[in-house]
């Protein structure tokens, strides 16, 4: 049994999410950005990899103004544990649940400031995703928002384990050479493409809303 799980992306018209050096804030404006806070309130926890926690040193919470409702838990997938101590995530972790899933043990000092671990084995050099959802619903969390990055996209994608999507475009184009929010798929045959059907497409600010669920 897993959670259900919807996979947030904000990309460029041509499914970018970073310039070839990295570059990523923004590609979507303010309105988009607030309500993906909203989707985070509805959802028990908020996951991302561990490139994503390393680069953006993310808080994952629900900021919006007057907000003083529930706070998803923050789960990351992070096979060699290498969240580091002084991440905002870690330093919070007593205030709000805070997982880390691995193929290894966390520290004692990580322990002691609130951080749980979910120890999971280790499937193609990563974490066993499917165990690693089976312990995160085990925990509670029925619906699980997946936030990123693309390497984390791309396995929930494969594997299929994505319920919904809520894509997030904004009117640019980065071209080629910019970094794909979806990798490889490993599928050479049309009718093997992974079908959604769309429930719903409108304006925030200046970037376009879709909303799909799985066919």
């Amino acid at each position: 049994m897993r959670p259900q799980i919807t996979l947030k992306l904000a990309t460029t018209l041509d499914g970018r999410i970073a310039t070839a050096n990295g570059q990523s804030k923004w590609i979507t404006g303010e309105e988009a950005r607030r309500v993906v806070h909203e989707l985070r309130a509805g959802h028990d926890g908020v996951l991302v990899g561990i490139e994503t926690a390393l680069k953006d040193d993310p808080e994952l919470t629900v900021r919006l103004a007057g907000y003083e409702g529930y706070q998803p838990a923050r789960i990351i997938l992070d096979s060699r544990s290498r969240l580091p101590m002084t991440s905002k995530l870690v330093q919070t972790a007593r205030v709000i649940p805070t997982y880390v899933v691995t193929t290894q043990a966390i520290s004692g000092e990580m322990q002691s400031l609130g951080v749980r671990a979910i120890k999971v084995p280790s499937k193609h050099q990563r974490v066993d995703l499917e165990l690693a959802l089976e312990a995160i619903a085990a925990a509670g969390i029925e619906r699980l928002f997946v936030e990123g990055g693309g390497v984390v996209a791309t396995a929930f994608l494969r594997a299929g384990f994505v319920d919904r999507l809520e894509w997030f475009r904004s009117a640019t184009i980065l071209g080629g050479d910019a970094r794909p929010v979806i990798g490889h798929l490993n599928i050479d045959d049309l009718n093997q493409m992974v079908r959604f059907t769309r429930l719903g497409v409108q304006s925030v600010g200046d970037d376009l809303w879709e909303t799909y669920e799985l066919s």
